[in-house]
């Protein structure tokens, strides 16, 4: 807190507001801008998915296209002309409309493999045969599904966040127009077969796969339509998904009957028939579901702008709101403010005759309330001030004149104490001269228990210092005993070696003459030892016998010590009470002093006392000349 209170301190009112006004605007700022962003990018998703659906129109025209020249190059080729010219329009359309949409749904290489085979089937619409040319026709149209399954997910359409948009999405977009190819597939492979004997097996063996893809599918999309679009009565009604139904109904029947029920039998026209007009109704449905989804999707983008400028025109008009309330709370504060400092600065200027009128029930108005108060109670004390001058000046002069009184007797007192101050001070001046004696002789007793003490220590470090070589005598000894035991082994080796020479004969000669100097060495190592030995001995004894004398001056110097102890804690005991004595003296010679100071002090008061209520007089006559100053109201 005490940042923010230091610079509201040091700020005027003016700053403070606006410094207020802006951290709320700017939150206000970053929010509105959030709900623009969040609103702008559900509007850009809903474009984003017409946009795909701007695509997917004319490439779903061209797949209906493409199964229908499927059907004219392996059944009718009088009709495959028409329909190639029908074709490349339809692909000259997709293009177009990928152009004008200016959008990338990151379809480029499934567009790419679309226009590859587009152009291959194009230009060779008949294959060898009719399964060549029923499979280049289906590869195509995968490839356009593929095309538009990348479309949808680019133009974000696969994730439409509304339910009954999704859902028309997935039966328009996604699985109905691949269970219309699994339907075109059925029914084009089943005329084959009705028509021609070739491969029946093979044919047979599609048609089965597609029967059962095409189950899964129909169940899913009728799952959708009963998830987004039938729980909508008034929407439901838009779409004959009951037609669609029966007929897809009667064409799987026809299938189990004149197809998968042994051999291929019955009339090819009343097929035909049946899987034409399922596959009708299953275009027209996905249409009208595609369009119905457009509508909606615009209808959204339409509720998102009308919402946006409406949370936005609330959220501004309740800025403009509190901006009209800061201003209205700035244009209070400071007109209660400046009314407050005008009546101060009459104040200040000794008026006090005027009375703050305040307006309102705010802190400003309580303000002046209180600063009313104040110069009520202003104006009675400075009433009672002028009073109490007049009887402040009459009662200096009585007091001027008992001063004056007071003074001689003061001085009579000051003459009597300073006398007895001079004796007692002759007094402590002995006392203290004998404490210094006696604490020159502590000292100097100190001193002599100090020496002795240091000689004690002195002999007990000689008495450790012979230990330690009596220690290291020791350890010599024990390392010489260690040497000559070396020198009786190393004896022992080399007679050895000369008892092996000897048996080596010539061989070992040399080996003889270097084992007896060994010997020799050896020997001579004995001796020496014995000898360092004998030497240690000697020095351990009289080590001994030293340590024996230090230990016995040792004991006489604590003697010596703990008597010099004693005498000095005795002479200290004389200064302790040489210096109480002095001590007291001191305490009273300095009250003596201290009573004399205080004495003439006391005078030395009684005439500033005297001088005082003169001043004093003379102050209340000032006091009195600087209160007329203030303007009273008349009574």
């Amino acid at each position: 807190m005490s940042p923010g209170v230091r610079w509201f301190r040091r700020s005027s009112f003016k700053a403070k507001a606006a410094v207020i006004a802006l951290v709320f605007l700017v939150p206000l700022t970053f929010c509105l801008a959030l709900l623009w962003k969040g609103s702008g990018q559900a509007i850009a998703v809903a474009q984003s998915e017409r946009q795909g659906l701007a695509v997917l129109r004319p490439l779903f025209a061209f797949i209906q296209d493409a199964q229908l020249r499927r059907h004219a190059a392996i059944l009718h080729p009088a009709d495959l002309p028409a329909l190639q010219q029908r074709l490349g329009a339809a692909a000259e359309q997709i293009e177009r409309q990928r152009r004008e949409s200016g959008t990338g749904f990151n379809d480029k290489e499934a567009h790419e493999a679309f226009r590859t085979l587009q152009q291959t089937v194009h230009q060779t619409p008949v294959a060898a045969s009719q399964d060549d040319t029923f499979q280049t026709h289906s590869d195509l149209i995968q490839a356009a599904l593929k095309l538009a399954a990348v479309i949808t997910d680019g133009s974000q359409l696969s994730l439409d966040p509304d339910l009954d948009t999704f859902h028309m999405m997935n039966v328009a977009v996604l699985r109905g127009p691949r269970q219309t190819e699994n339907t075109a597939r059925i029914n084009a492979m089943g005329q084959m077969m009705l028509t021609s004997a070739d491969a029946r097996a093979a044919r047979h063996e599609q048609i089965a796969q597609w029967t059962a893809v095409q189950r899964f599918l129909d169940d899913d999309v009728e799952a959708s339509y009963q998830a987004g679009i039938s729980i909508d009565p008034q929407t439901a009604r838009l779409f004959d998904m009951q037609g669609t139904d029966d007929a897809f109904d009667a064409f799987l029947a026809a299938v189990g009957q004149q197809i998968m029920a042994g051999e291929p039998k019955g009339d090819v026209s009343a097929y035909a028939r049946l899987g034409d007009a399922i596959a009708a109704k299953q275009n027209t449905l996905n249409g009208q579901i595609l369009e119905e989804l457009d509508r909606r999707l615009q209808a959204r983008i339409d509720r998102l702008v009308r919402g946006r400028a409406l949370e936005l025109g609330i959220s501004i008009l309740f800025v403009a709101i509190a901006l009209y309330l800061m201003l209205a709370f700035y244009r209070v504060m400071t007109g209660g403010l400046n009314e407050v400092a005008g009546h101060l600065k009459e104040i200040s200027l000794g008026n006090l005759t005027t009375a703050p009128q305040p307006w309102g029930n705010d802190e400003a108005a309580q303000l002046m309330m209180n600063l009313r108060a104040m110069q009520a109670s202003l104006r009675r004390t400075v009433g009672v001030v002028i009073d109490s001058a007049t009887q402040v000046q009459a009662s200096s002069d009585n007091i001027a004149s008992a001063a004056a009184d007071l003074s001689v007797r003061t001085e009579q007192s000051a003459v009597s104490l300073q006398q007895t101050a001079t004796t007692m001070g002759h007094i402590a001046s002995t006392a203290d001269q004998a404490a210094r004696t006696v604490e020159a002789a502590t000292a100097s007793v100190q001193e002599n228990a100090r020496v002795a003490e240091r000689g004690g220590q002195v002999i007990a470090e000689v008495i450790r210092n012979m230990e330690d070589i009596h220690a290291a005598s020791t350890r010599i000894s024990e390392i010489i005993g260690t040497i000559d035991g070396i020198a009786f082994q190393t004896n022992i080796l080399a007679l050895n070696a000369a008892v092996e020479a000897s048996r080596a004969g010539e061989h070992g000669r040399g080996f003889a003459v270097v084992a007896a100097e060994v010997r020799a060495l050896s020997g001579r190592s004995a001796s020496a030892a014995k000898e360092i030995k004998s030497l240690v001995h000697s020095s351990l004894a009289q080590v001994r016998s030293g340590t024996a004398v230090v230990t016995d001056a040792g004991q006489i110097m604590k003697n010596i010590v703990g008597n010099a102890d004693k005498v000095s804690r005795l002479i200290s005991d004389i200064a302790e009470t040489a210096r109480h004595q002095r001590h007291s003296l001191q305490q009273i010679s300095t009250a003596v002093s201290e009573l004399d100071q205080a004495t003439q002090q006391n005078a030395t008061l009684v005439e500033q006392s005297s001088n005082a209520s003169g001043t004093l007089a003379d102050q209340a006559r000032q006091l009195s000349s600087e209160v007329s100053q203030f303007r009273l109201a008349a009574h």
